[in-house]
């Protein structure tokens, strides 16, 4: 608290204004890339740009993406296309957001235009980040607008993004039949820290509600499977006990060795390729970031000598940024801005 307290405490740490201005810099950026030999680069596309008001999509920003990707792709690094992290467009969430089945028609409106303007960029696709976080953060733990705490809700909002996925995965293959769709799915390793059978009936359950049940929806509709990994979670009977060994900035507990029995899980389950879309540490000193990197390293290359296939690893984040309800304080980028 002492390194971040006098950030975390101002309030303009809490508007994210130009953030890292990777919007107008990102030639500079992508030069950034390329320096760390970097093949491949996650970037997404914010809907209330291409649609500030409601039916009316601004060409400017439409051109802006199409010049984007370009000219990523003409440094030789691979785009990796996120059609909603998150943010939406005002005039959306006033008309309730994800909570109404009968918007969902609008994301469709915005994905068809995306396929239809981007249909030559998009090989790689991400329809939705981590659907089930948004809903839980949003409709349960009050934690993002709009501040909601309804179990039912939460869930309604996950069933409505299952089917703006499945919606969105048949409008990109209209227009795009190659491209590889995928979402980035927020998955923990959940394991028993001890022989009981309560801890181990836990683990398996929390792995089945966890990580399993969204999947269940969209399992037909993915080309790859991605995955958020930040997290392994050691269970004792019926609650979490982390050995704590090593905390982050943001106190999460680090264990990337774990993401080698997950990847596992995952591949042994479901038979999809795996790209790890999210993975990173909040780490200001830069006193975890290299030791993360290389266990990681070490973790996905015991799981593909297992026989997963792995196809990426994109590492959270190219950039320090502005990181949701914590601010900018929270560093996470290779590059320090």
């Amino acid at each position: 608290w002492g390194d971040i307290k006098d950030q975390a405490s101002d309030p303009t740490n809490y508007v994210s204004g130009k953030a890292a201005d990777h919007f107008n810099r990102y030639e500079h950026d992508f030069a950034l890339a390329k320096q760390l030999k970097l093949n491949a680069l996650r970037s997404g596309i914010e809907w209330s740009r291409v649609e500030p008001e409601e039916g009316k999509f601004d060409a400017k920003a439409i051109v802006h993406y199409k010049t984007y990707f370009k000219k990523l792709k003409a440094q030789g690094i691979q785009p990796i296309i996120t059609l909603w992290h998150w943010t939406m467009p005002v005039w959306f969430a006033e008309k309730g957001g994800f909570k109404k089945h009968s918007n969902i028609k609008y994301f469709m409106r915005y994905v068809e235009k995306i396929s239809s303007e981007l249909s030559d960029q998009l090989e790689y696709v991400i329809t939705l980040n981590e659907p089930t976080v948004y809903a839980g953060f949003s409709y349960k733990e009050q934690r993002w607008p709009p501040q909601e705490s309804s179990t039912l809700t939460m869930h309604r909002v996950m069933v409505n993004l299952a089917r703006a996925h499945n919606k969105a995965y048949k409008i990109i293959k209209e227009h795009a039949p190659t491209a590889q769709i995928g979402l980035a799915h927020h998955l923990q390793y959940f394991y028993a820290g001890d022989s009981s059978v309560i801890s181990r009936m836990s683990a398996w359950v929390s792995h089945k509600m966890g990580n399993e049940y969204f999947i269940g929806l969209i399992r037909r509709r993915q080309d790859f499977m991605g995955i958020n990994y930040y997290f392994a979670q050691e269970v004792h009977g019926t609650h979490v006990h982390n050995p704590n060994k090593r905390l982050n900035d943001l106190g999460w507990d680090m264990q990337p060795d774990k993401m080698q029995f997950l990847l596992e899980k995952v591949w042994a389950k479901y038979q999809l390729p795996i790209m790890i879309t999210e993975s990173g540490v909040a780490d200001k000193n830069d006193e975890h970031r290299k030791w993360w990197i290389a266990q990681e390293i070490k973790a996905m290359n015991l799981a593909i000598k297992n026989g997963v296939k792995m196809i990426g690893y994109i590492h959270w984040s190219l950039l320090d940024n502005f990181e949701w309800a914590e601010g900018f304080w929270p560093r996470f980028g290779l590059i320090e801005i």
